[in-house]
């Protein structure tokens, strides 16, 4: 009889060796779908995708994972987990003796090893030949897997009820936050629920799931894991009522960025989690307070890498009255009086105006358009401060009419924007005053461009940027940047403000259909639009009124301190009106004459428009000044390089300028009465 048992237990464990050898539970290992997900600058989760046997799978690594929670687990499930090879004898001889007793199998004595087997295999292993075979697995899996892969499984596919699988899926949904940190009660629920899911989930069998939790925790005092008074505290720990859902922040950022990387289970974003949740916060509040089924939409940039650290594309992207899917942050709408910055500040850089020039806001017909200020009203003479911080109407179009719409799209392309024309038109005096469709974005990188010195910079939000600042195209030269940052810093602030610190413009679009307030500071652009997404009016919308305010908030939320916006340019020039060159006392407005209107005027004989100069710039002490050379015109010139002023005063029809650098430069020269021509060269 003895040799008999001998026997059969040799053949048995040879069979169960040639077992193990061929088993391959890892082949469904290699095939778990996860969850695609999306994740901020710091690795936070934005949102997540479900997976397309529809479960939430969401990887996570074990270090990530409450210490507490796995010496809860390993003491409730497998308490020789560390020891054994994948099969724990001592439990399969308890099973064993339950079965015989009972007549059936009343435990299974399966270790963690063996329940990754079974949930890898995803079938049942009631009978014993399922059992064996998930025996034979369980071994395999220890033989290709170290410990912590074979726990890392588990985290992974462990079923917590519906279609949750995995423990930071089900720490999400359970108790709204990641499972790096864990109360007791906590832990103890997780440890409890795979083993039921169905009929301990918390949100339909409350008094269950407790039941479960508490005998956990009656082990883990046993078991020496947790105190007795932690025990009781625990249990007086209620247990959620609810599933939560799985985070959604920056819903339209995230899907963009898996649109965009269709192979990657993972993409991360520039967004910053928590600034993102306040800004979503604010558009959220201020949208539902705004009138029914209006939007709000807010984008956040760090203009000095280029970073978006916060994209709210509506108002709640699972709000259907308010379209709360279409991203209005791409959407394409009238900028209002947004772009006239743009119009000074090109004004500033060719030396038709400054900003304390006189101009005339009163009824006039520009061309054959007539504008009307927001209020009906006009205010006679005022400066081109004063013109731009009250957006009046009239001083812009007259503006416009002075640099030529075709220059204004040209600088807008410059800085990235993607100005729409309806049909094919040809943009007009119109542009002024939102005759033009922009974005959101588009209106935060022009921005971003002013208070980046006037140079363009490249939004991003997918992955990081590098650490030094962009720096891009030309779109203003510095000193009419800085000029045009200066005025709209002294905008007036919306009631109940805090304190400044920031430049900004608004704009209201025509039938009071789009409310917009763009701002900078020396670190941060913020782009605020409100209206609602299928473009009907909101009577009483402004700009001012509306969107001004969750600008303000917006900032806020940034931090209660301001970043210093940039510091004066040399060569800025800082006067009053009266004691500006003549030339600048009233801005030149009206409409662009040709060299041939221009008659007597002034004209650069020398360098030559589009002209390419080698003066040996790449060496900066050796670089030969230019030299420009005037004919005609009437003395005192005035000479502008680049927007600043060269020479005043001056009755010689020559000059000599050391230019800042190589590049494109723009030489101006205005006469006593006004007239003026200008060159660009490029500067070698």
């Amino acid at each position: 009889m003895l040799g008999l048992c001998l026997t059969v237990t040799l053949g048995g464990g040879i069979w169960l060796a040639g077992e193990v050898r061929q088993a391959d539970p890892l082949g469904h290992a290699g095939g778990i779908a996860v969850s695609r997900h999306v994740l901020d600058r710091n690795g936070k989760l934005l949102r997540a995708f479900q997976t397309n046997d529809d479960k939430w799978r969401l990887p996570v690594a074990l270090e990530d994972v409450d210490p507490r929670y796995l010496a809860m687990l390993k003491a409730y499930e497998d308490r020789r987990f560390d020891t054994h090879s994948g099969v724990d004898p001592r439990a399969l001889a308890r099973a064993a003796v339950q079965a015989a007793g009972s007549g059936g199998i009343v435990s299974g004595g399966s270790t963690l090893t063996m329940q990754v087997a079974r949930l890898l295999k995803e079938k049942p292993t009631r009978t014993l030949a399922a059992k064996l075979g998930q025996i034979v697995d369980a071994l395999a899996l220890e033989r290709a897997l170290t410990k912590d892969e074979v726990l890392s499984l588990y985290l992974l596919r462990a079923p917590f009820g519906g279609n949750l699988e995995g423990v930071r899926a089900a720490s999400l949904a359970w108790f709204g936050k990641e499972p790096a940190r864990l109360t007791a009660a906590e832990a103890a629920l997780l440890v409890a629920l795979p083993q039921s899911p169905e009929a301990r989930r918390p949100d339909r069998h409350r008094k269950a799931a407790r039941q479960a939790r508490d005998r956990v925790l009656d082990r883990m005092v046993t078991a020496g894991v947790v105190t007795a008074e932690e025990a009781a505290a625990a249990r007086r720990e209620s247990v959620p009522t609810r599933r939560r859902d799985v985070p959604l922040l920056a819903a339209h950022a995230a899907r963009d960025a898996i649109l965009r990387e269709p192979e990657a289970s993972v993409v991360r974003l520039t967004i910053d989690a928590g600034l993102q949740e306040t800004q979503e916060n604010l558009a959220r509040r201020r949208a539902a307070a705004l009138a029914p089924n209006a939007s709000v939409a807010i984008l956040v940039a760090d203009h000095t890498s280029g970073e978006i650290l916060a994209r709210v594309g509506s108002a709640g992207l699972l709000e259907e009255s308010r379209r709360g899917h279409v991203d209005m942050t791409k959407a394409v709408r009238s900028p209002g009086s947004t772009l006239k910055p743009l119009i000074y500040g090109l004004a500033f850089e060719e030396g038709i105006a400054h900003p304390e020039s006189y101009v005339e806001d009163r009824p006039s017909s520009v061309n054959g358009y007539s504008p009307t200020n927001f209020d009906r009203t006009f205010q006679g003479t005022v400066t081109v401060r004063e013109a731009l911080q009250l957006s009046l109407n009239v001083p812009a179009v007259k503006l416009m009419e002075a640099v030529g719409a075709p220059a204004i799209m040209s600088r807008l392309r410059l800085a990235g924007v993607s100005a729409s024309l309806a049909g094919e038109e040809a943009p007009g005096l119109a542009v002024a005053l939102g005759g033009v469709g922009v974005s959101l974005r588009d209106l935060a990188g022009l921005y971003a461009a002013l208070a980046n010195g006037g140079r363009s910079v490249k939004l991003i939000e997918h992955g990081r940027a590098a650490p030094e600042p962009f720096s891009g195209l030309r779109v203003l030269e510095e000193a009419a940047a800085w000029y045009v940052g200066d005025i709209l810093s002294g905008t007036p602030l919306p009631r109940n403000a805090p304190a400044g610190g920031i430049a900004y413009k608004t704009g209201t679009s025509y039938g009071h259909r789009d409310a917009w307030a763009v701002g900078f500071d020396g670190r941060h652009v913020v782009a605020v639009w409100a209206g609602r997404a299928d473009g009907t009016p909101i009577p009483g919308i402004s700009g001012y009124e509306t969107a001004a305010p969750i600008l303000s908030e917006a900032f806020q939320r940034l931090g209660p301190e301001r970043h210093p916006l940039r510091e004066k340019p040399e060569g800025v020039l800082t006067a009053h009106a009266q004691s500006l060159p003549p030339p600048l006392k009233y801005a030149r407005v009206g409409k662009r004459k040709s060299a041939l209107e221009r008659g007597s005027g002034p004209e650069i004989a020398f360098p030559p428009d589009g002209a390419l100069l080698d003066l040996g710039m790449k060496d900066r002490e050796s670089a030969a000044p230019l030299v420009v050379k005037l004919r005609r015109g009437t003395p005192p010139f005035a000479l502008y390089a680049n927007g600043r002023p060269v020479a005043r005063g001056s009755r010689e029809k020559s000059f000599s300028w050391m230019p800042d650098g190589p590049g494109l430069s723009t030489i101006a020269v205005v006469d006593r009465h006004g007239r003026s021509a200008r060159v660009s060269v490029d500067l070698r």
